[in-house]
């Protein structure tokens, strides 16, 4: 029997509210299947699974806020037999009346979710006009989400639902997008967390992005502009084949140093109405320039819109900042626990370069590093710098 257990999002995530089950007792599901939704200060995340089985048993209610680590629902393997109960009922009973039992539950909700409800009374649409999508004809989120679309598209006004007129708690009005404010607190205690648990160090490398930002000049003027390559492309890449020739940057803390054989990189994306959220780029290293432009392009928008997976957030290995064109020279990370190390790229900027004894003037990019003394050097963490500079010499190559 597998114990799927309440994930952590990160750091700065102690508990969280199990809004609702996206599956039933008896469902068949497979690895990367939603299974529920979850609310964080960072928003309403959909949490996966990473086991093939059938879910034996709920745990935990809707609405219940539980700490990291909890067992949220037991899931038998398909190769395993039922567990015994204490009753004289045969396996295939059980699993009957289960199924029976989660269908009468949907059946009490009207046929509709509590997530749906919730947003369709949040948006005054009369989710009794609805057609539902889910099981046994159950509205779900989605269909609630393109009742929505349909009436902004239109501009008719919504309709109260005449079953559900009063308020309800002003704690839910906002599970969709989380507040300036949470997210801020997310980020204030994963921070805060960092720098009184981790011995920081910093170093820094000036880094010549002439060659660099040439091959990105001619790469896109044979490209149409919709497959054009972003800086940040070149930099997430240039990190990774980095990684590689210094693994021993790559791992987290706990305890002791344990390395990652996965180059997950955590991209730092800044909100609209302010925090940052952190979602990560499995296995870049594996990834070619234009698998990672896709990436950008499919994860800016979702978490922009807060529509993340738990997968999107859980499994980064070290983490890269960069402010941007337009942005500060320098900028001097502090690193998500419990990684041990952070990378941070500023704005490129016109400096005078001294090179083969003559002076001139080129584009300049200063890469920092903050490691966890802990876990690395300053030696580590200069052979990391050294070879983004060698990779940055050299995006052809990448």
């Amino acid at each position: 029997m597998i114990a799927f257990k309440m994930p952590s999002l990160g750091a700065d995530m102690e508990a969280g509210t199990l809004v609702e089950w996206r599956k039933s007792v008896g469902d068949q599901i497979s690895h990367g299947d939603i299974i529920a939704d979850v609310e964080t200060q960072k928003g309403l995340i959909e949490i996966e699974v990473f086991d093939d089985g059938i879910i034996e048993r709920f745990m935990v209610e809707e609405g219940a806020k539980v700490p990291v680590g909890t067992v949220l629902a037991m899931i038998r393997p398909v190769d395993e037999k039922p567990q015994k109960l204490e009753v004289s009922e045969a396996p295939e009973e059980i699993k009957k009346k289960s199924v029976e039992q989660a269908h009468q539950t949907n059946a009490k909700r009207l046929k509709i979710t509590p997530l749906a409800k919730r947003m369709a009374t949040d948006n005054k649409i009369d989710y009794g006009k609805l057609k539902g999508t889910g099981p046994e004809g159950e509205i779900v989120k989605k269909d609630v989400e393109k009742a929505i679309e349909e009436l902004a598209v239109s501009g008719t006004s919504p309709k109260v639902s005449p079953i559900e007129k009063q308020p309800i708690p002003s704690s839910t009005s906002q599970i969709n997008v989380p507040s300036q404010k949470s997210i801020r607190a997310a980020v204030a205690a994963a921070m805060t967390k960092s720098k009184r648990e981790i011995p920081h160090y910093y170093l820094e490398k000036k880094i010549d992005m002439s060659k660099s930002l040439d091959w990105l000049r001619k790469t896109n003027e044979d490209r149409p502009i919709q497959k054009r390559l972003l800086s940040a492309v070149l930099f997430i890449k240039a990190v990774a084949s980095s990684i590689e020739e210094v693994p021993e940057i790559n791992g987290v803390w706990e305890d002791e140093l344990v390395i990652k054989n996965e180059i997950n990189i955590g991209f730092v994306l800044s909100l609209r109405g302010g925090g940052i959220i952190v979602p990560a780029i499995k296995n870049a290293d594996l990834k070619s320039i234009d698998e990672i432009m896709e990436w950008l392009n499919e994860i800016i928008p979702r978490a922009r819109a807060f529509k993340l997976r738990s997968s999107d957030l859980s499994e980064a290995t070290i983490t890269l900042t960069s402010i941007g064109e337009g942005g500060a020279d320098k900028v001097f990370g502090i690193i998500y626990p419990p990684q041990i190390a952070i990378i941070g790229l500023g704005n490129v900027i016109d400096e005078a370069i001294v090179e083969n004894g003559m002076v001139g003037i080129r584009p300049v990019l200063h890469a920092t590093l903050a490691g966890d003394h802990r876990a690395t050097d300053g030696l580590v963490g200069s052979r990391f710098l050294d070879a983004l500079n060698k990779n940055l010499q050299n995006p052809e190559e990448l």
